[in-house]
């Protein structure tokens, strides 16, 4: 039986030795591309937060953010200081169980007693299951796009352009705070296409049960639009590379000419139809 899970500060050097074995674990990354320890024990020791997730004695997870500054927000740089999440997992026999979600309230935490209220991140706006932590657990809202931003990668990312949205997590919104409340309650796609909500790409299956957008989205119309991704990305991306560029390709047009036309995403909705399939998509408010 597993004792409780402890979350802490890092502070030692044989814990960030710790923390390089789980990023080979998590991602299956080859070392050239860990985060060594003296780059974690710079950050560290310069006031950033670097916590970790334990079992007994065992590292499960990490999570690791640094002070960055905001480009956009008025003022001179100490006015305009965030945190920016650099890195955050956790093992996979120990994912599913909350760690990541207690990892980020550590975070917040931190953050918050350093008198900053917000912190940014970015992560790979295919992955259902981050854009249902990330959006529907955690409260954060997204208005960038970036293409490529992390280049060629190895591991997981192997293979496609590295395209990431940008999320920003307003620790103080109240958004943020009916999250770590528990009362937000979880939008459901039925309720949002009864009000009127359109859906931009409606999907179809192939015959091996893969998730195939549309040629052409339609265009957004109202307040509200419904953007649809693969419920299981990385399935999709093994089982066929062209189609998985294929919906980069398709999800890249689509956000980018989203957020200029002033939409932010808001929330991420989950849904399993009649037939057992489930289903992912974001949505997405406009500013007017």
């Amino acid at each position: 039986m597993r004792r409780e899970i402890v979350i802490r500060p890092l502070t030692t050097l044989d814990e960030m030795e710790e923390v390089e074995n789980l990023e080979r674990e998590i991602w299956h990354i080859p070392d050239l591309e860990i985060m060594p320890v003296h780059t974690m024990h710079a950050i560290q020791h310069n006031g950033g937060a670097l916590l970790g997730a334990f079992d007994g004695d065992k590292m499960v997870g990490f999570v690791m953010g640094m002070l960055a500054v905001d480009p956009e927000r008025p003022g001179p740089a100490a006015a305009r200081l965030k945190m920016y999440s650099n890195v955050a997992g956790a093992l996979p026999a120990y994912q599913g169980q909350g760690i990541g979600y207690r990892l980020k309230l550590a975070q917040r935490a931190f953050a918050l007693k350093l008198g900053l209220d917000l912190i940014t991140w970015t992560y790979d706006p295919l992955e259902s299951l981050n854009g249902r932590f990330n959006f529907g657990k955690l409260g954060v809202i997204c208005q960038k796009y970036h293409r490529n931003f992390h280049g060629e990668m190895a591991g997981i990312n192997a293979g496609l352009p590295t395209d990431r949205f940008e999320v920003a997590w307003h620790l103080n919104s109240e958004r943020v705070r009916r999250c770590v409340a528990g009362t937000k309650r979880p939008s459901a796609l039925n309720d949002l296409l009864t009000q009127g909500v359109s859906l931009l790409n409606q999907t179809y299956f192939d015959a091996d049960n893969l998730p195939i957008p549309p040629s052409q989205p339609r265009p957004a119309s109202g307040g509200k639009a419904l953007v649809e991704i693969p419920a299981d990305f990385q399935a999709s991306k093994q089982k066929n590379s062209g189609l998985a560029l294929r919906w980069r390709e398709h999800t890249r047009q689509l956000f980018e000419e989203l957020f200029q036309n002033g939409f932010i995403v808001t929330d991420f909705v989950t849904d399993v139809g009649g037939d057992g399939r489930r289903r992912s998509f974001y949505l997405l408010t406009g500013a007017g």
